[in-house]
């Protein structure tokens, strides 16, 4: 993979002068911010907020869950979680349940209008997502297809705890 962007793309900082763990953060926020804002415009009906989408993907590889798992798995705290829930219920996209395992506890489960937002979520980005690749040159798609792999490495070190101790 080249490590100059095409003459196109302009960086906020020269290569040399930024470190690779910034100029990946800043690639990966602008990424994110365009593809919200592609899919808001190319699929109007595309409303859900992104905190609430990405319950759903959640809920869609671990259903039903916990709100303290959800949480956990998301990095918030179970207050938020649960105000995300309740309006995502209120929408008819989850139900919650009390825990076959722990009657004190409850659940959250994808309903089938829940699975079916989910489905046209990832539908819509993926058809979003195979345009802007086809409009790449080959180089550059064989590029983002190499470096795959190691992305989803990285997205796993980042899930993983830190001793911030050791970060001081």
């Amino acid at each position: 993979m080249s490590a100059q962007p095409h003459s196109e793309v302009s960086l906020p900082r020269p290569i040399g002068a930024v470190p690779d763990a910034r100029l990946l953060t800043e690639a990966v926020t602008r990424l994110r911010r365009a593809l919200r804002a592609s899919i808001r415009t190319d699929y109007p009906w595309e409303t859900l907020p992104t905190a609430q989408v990405e319950l759903l993907q959640v809920l869609g590889e671990h259903s039903p869950a916990r709100i303290s798992d959800l949480a956990g798995r998301q990095r918030l705290a179970p207050s938020t979680v649960s105000g995300l829930i309740a309006q995502m219920i209120t929408a008819g996209l989850v139900t919650r349940d009390v825990d076959p395992t722990d009657r004190r506890a409850s659940v959250v489960a994808l309903t089938a209008a829940g699975r079916d937002q989910l489905a046209a979520w990832t539908t819509a980005h993926e058809h979003r997502m195979d345009a802007a690749l086809s409009a790449l040159d080959d180089a550059d798609r064989a590029a983002i297809a190499n470096a795959l792999p190691a992305i989803f490495q990285l997205a796993e070190r980042l899930g993983e705890p830190t001793d911030a101790a050791t970060e001081r």
